[in-house]
């Protein structure tokens, strides 16, 4: 029999009292696609690290290609041909694509040379694999999807013949995601071995050859994508059954509760984000905004929160306009906002949870004790958010930073949401999140609109924008290209998120 890929034989790994992988074993068969699916805390992550040499085992075997190997560090596990494609993309934008691909591979002192070899070896990957793309383009100048593409072909340049994908279609639009799977569908076909983290259980069905489940810290089943399903492997992952859709009847909108009108509003080096937005929310009801990454909608959710001041046009809060970029007065007029980016605006992640949990309302009568917080009464709160949002551990006095993902985005949700705002902004609610979790957020999101709550719901998943909104706008390059209903056809959607065609003006 053919050696597979990669063989994890009792691999454990520890942080403290924190089990993270618990006795793995694992067998990736060459050639093929496996997907890894889990929940958050499971150890994905904590295992692809392990083989990608980020870390190391505290026990156990990895073997590649039927030999038994030690990967100190990234370059061992480039130099036994594995290369790992990020979520966060590791590129300099400045650089062209070339650029990239050489660097840390250059070749010599003599770059001419190797730049002349490298050009060579992508446009050979280009034909191969269909994985073209200018290597004269600067990185940062070029769409998400072809970022990707940047760092496939930075592994594959590298000689990868096993690639780690993570959470690989979070920010592309279907049509790149298509795309996307395509290429794995010809890497696959040329003999390479590709594993594949995504919290999507859809992809794993349509793109993987086998998926293993992980659940707190164990490997606890593997199957051939052909015997199982979505349902099954929802319950592996949670360890009950799993209502995968979203269980809600008709909006009842009421008075208008948002309101933007011809807003406008620039970035620090003066380029215009958004260019004449209008729309309204009503109470009772979750309008959604389709996009793809960076077309403006993290400007927008800043602008209605009062962190981004507008260059034009008003926002209203409950029939009030915002007199001026101020996110207390915005709290003040009855707005709760869940950022997009949990660690840049959402958290403080060097402090404790129960820190978090008040944070931006930490002024607020109930957590005081004259001018001081009551540290009692801080505690409590927090451990009542914890146990309404079945944040793991529900330790109020862990650092923030310990959590996993998953458990951030709970903490701010439960944050925003118990406030009982009458108009929640809410951007990427379940970014990094398991598919546990996911069906608890949802559920909090129609239990507030039910509510009679104005809700304005910003999501690069494009499943999520369908199965929540009453109604969906599309943003394309800081317009709103227009507006459709949660039964729209998924191309069309698409369409409108790459810029291609005119909708109803919304």
């Amino acid at each position: 029999m053919t050696a597979p890929a990669i063989e994890l034989v009792g691999v454990d790994k520890s942080f403290g009292p924190v089990h993270a992988n618990r006795d793995i074993n694992l067998r990736v068969e060459k050639g093929t696609i496996h997907g890894i699916v889990g929940e958050n805390g499971a150890g994905k992550s904590t295992l692809m690290s392990i083989l990608y040499g980020f870390y190391q085992a505290d026990r156990g075997e990895i073997r590649v290609n039927g030999r038994r190997v030690r990967i100190p560090d990234s370059q061992a596990a480039i130099a036994l041909g594995i290369g790992m494609v990020h979520q966060h993309f590791m590129l300099v934008e400045p650089f062209t694509v070339l650029e990239n691909v050489m660097l840390g591979a250059e070749g010599g002192r003599l770059l001419r040379g190797g730049a002349a070899r490298a050009r060579a070896e992508l446009a050979r990957l280009a034909r191969e694999y269909g994985l073209e793309v200018d290597p004269d383009a600067v990185v940062g100048d070029l769409p998400v999807g072809q970022q990707q593409r940047v760092e496939i072909l930075k592994a594959l340049y590298r000689g990868a013949e096993i690639l780690i994908l993570d959470e690989p279609t979070g920010v592309l639009t279907p049509d790149e995601a298509d795309q996307l799977f395509r290429i794995l569908d010809q890497l696959r076909a040329q003999g390479k071995t590709v594993l594949l983290i995504t919290h999507k259980l859809r992809e794993i069905m349509a793109a993987t050859d086998a998926v293993s489940v992980m659940r707190a810290g164990r490997m606890v089943a593997t199957r051939a994508t052909a015997d199982t399903s979505v349902e099954e492997l929802a319950e592996l992952m949670v360890g009950r059954r799993v209502l995968l859709r979203v269980d809600k009847g008709p909006a009842r909108p009421g008075e208008v509760r948002l309101r933007v009108a011809d807003a406008r509003a620039h970035d620090a080096q003066g380029v215009e984000r958004l260019r004449g937005v209008s729309l309204e929310v009503r109470a009772g009801e979750i309008v959604g905004i389709a996009g793809v990454a960076g077309n403006g909608q993290s400007e927008l959710l800043e602008a209605i929160a009062g962190i981004r001041p507008l260059s034009a046009g008003r926002i209203e809060i409950c029939g009030a306009p915002l007199a001026r970029p101020d996110p207390a007065l915005a709290r003040r007029m009855g707005l709760a906002h869940v950022p997009e980016d949990r660690h840049r605006m959402g958290l403080v992640t060097r402090f404790p949870a129960r820190e978090n949990a008040i944070l931006g309302y930490h002024r607020a009568p109930r957590y005081g004790n004259g001018p001081f917080l009551d540290q009692g009464r801080v505690l409590e709160a927090c451990r009542e958010l914890m146990a309404a949002f079945d944040v793991r551990p529900p330790d109020p006095h862990l650092k923030t930073a310990n959590f996993s993902g998953g458990n951030q985005q709970k903490i701010v949700l439960a944050r925003e949401i118990e406030r009982d705002p009458e108009v929640l902004i809410v951007g990427q609610p379940t970014r990094g999140v398991d598919v546990g979790a996911i069906e608890a957020i949802h559920r909090r999101l129609i239990e507030l609109r039910d509510a009679g709550k104005a809700i304005l719901l910003v999501s690069v998943e494009l499943d999520e924008i369908r199965a929540l909104s009453d109604r969906i706008l599309v943003m394309f390059d800081g317009r709103l290209m227009g507006e459709r209903d949660a039964a729209a056809d998924e191309r069309e959607l698409g369409l409108l998120m790459s810029g291609v065609g005119a909708g109803r003006a919304a």
